[in-house]
């Protein structure tokens, strides 16, 4: 792989990419606290959850998870999770911004925080009120089992070379996945110009599509949570080149970081809660008590290890200020990879 001055990211936490041209934001480390809200009750009686996605996927999974820690732990009398899916979240959020009832939370993350800025949303994640974040997840870059890459290293000087002629598959156009194909192209040294040629991504709606591709050789590697392609790695189908994590992932304890493979990048896929754009104050602060008391829930904690999730909570003004900071840097992440002007 070719020698250079490496830049570290952490996508979720913090993005800084000097080689971008990107400014640094502060960062917040994952599992912080912060904000108004105190755990142990809430005033609200019942909520709705909405997964601004179709079912299955991460957006899917988290909200269903949220509901049953929900109603595991009696927190409410009801907590119906309702889909909303298409253009990245969009669609859900603009549902959203009509939405009546205050006690309604709706999973938003990365891949939303993207898909306003390619799809030229006229509703955005900052019109509604940020509730908390919840998880993050590290991404896997795989190839199909009969691949002749065998490491990360292989496989990028290839796609080096081939340019436009190496398909990489992943989620939303946009989204945290092709935001991390990018940044691997010029890590390896690829002129930040010269990346929307160099990079033929091919947009997906979820794993489930992605994986088709790769098992039927339409695409050389893939990139998406690693929940999405964990089962398919054991099973000997794929091969995991890397996790995008700091430390090894929960779901694939075996597989090399980036940083393992000399790739200095941190991108951590995150999801939290929003609740619609007019509520009160009183409202908000009930929320914030609510979503407090299911992050320090017993369920929680075992949803959060079946499922491979970093606990990664902040609320109030800490998710704020986080929030902002992650809209901001990936607008101008886009902009370099040429999705928007």
């Amino acid at each position: 792989m070719t020698q250079h001055t490496r830049t570290r990211i952490t996508l979720g936490a913090l993005i800084g990419v000097a080689a971008l041209g990107l400014a640094a934001c502060a960062g917040t480390p994952a599992g912080g606290g912060g904000g108004s809200a105190e755990g142990g009750g809430s005033s609200i009686d019942s909520v709705s959850v909405i997964a601004p996605a179709d079912p299955g996927g991460g957006w899917d999974q988290t909200a269903r998870a949220f509901g049953q820690a929900l109603n595991d732990e009696s927190l409410v009398s009801s907590a119906p999770v309702s889909n909303i899916g298409g253009a990245g979240g969009t669609v859900g959020l603009a549902s959203l911004a009509t939405e009546g009832n205050p006690n309604t939370l709706m999973i938003t993350g990365s891949v939303m925080v993207g898909a306003v800025e390619t799809n030229a949303s006229d509703v955005r994640i900052e019109d509604m009120t940020p509730i908390a974040k919840l998880t993050e997840e590290p991404l896997v870059i795989v190839v199909p089992k009969d691949s002749p890459y065998d490491t990360l290293e292989d496989f990028i000087d290839a796609w080096v070379d081939e340019g436009a002629g190496m398909a990489v598959t992943g989620g939303s156009a946009g989204g945290i996945d092709h935001i991390l194909a990018a940044l691997l192209l010029t890590d390896a040294g690829v002129d930040a110009a010269d990346v929307p040629s160099s990079l033929n991504y091919i947009a997906n709606s979820g794993g489930g599509e992605a994986l088709t591709m790769l098992l039927g050789g339409q695409v050389q590697a893939g990139i998406s949570g690693v929940g999405e392609f964990s089962q398919q790695v054991e099973a000997g189908e794929l091969k995991a080149l890397a996790v995008s994590s700091g430390e090894p992932a929960l779901l694939l304890p075996d597989v090399p970081t980036l940083a393992d493979e000399g790739v200095d990048l941190v991108v951590t896929n995150w999801r939290g809660l929003i609740a619609p754009g007019d509520v009160s104050d009183d409202d908000k602060k009930a929320l914030e008590e609510l979503v407090t008391a299911v992050h320090d829930s017993a369920a929680w904690t075992e949803i959060l290890d079946t499922n491979g999730w970093t606990d990664a909570f902040l609320v109030g003004d800490d998710f704020s200020t986080f929030l902002d900071g992650d809209i901001s840097t990936t607008k101008e992440t886009l902009k370099t990879i040429g999705l928007i002007e």
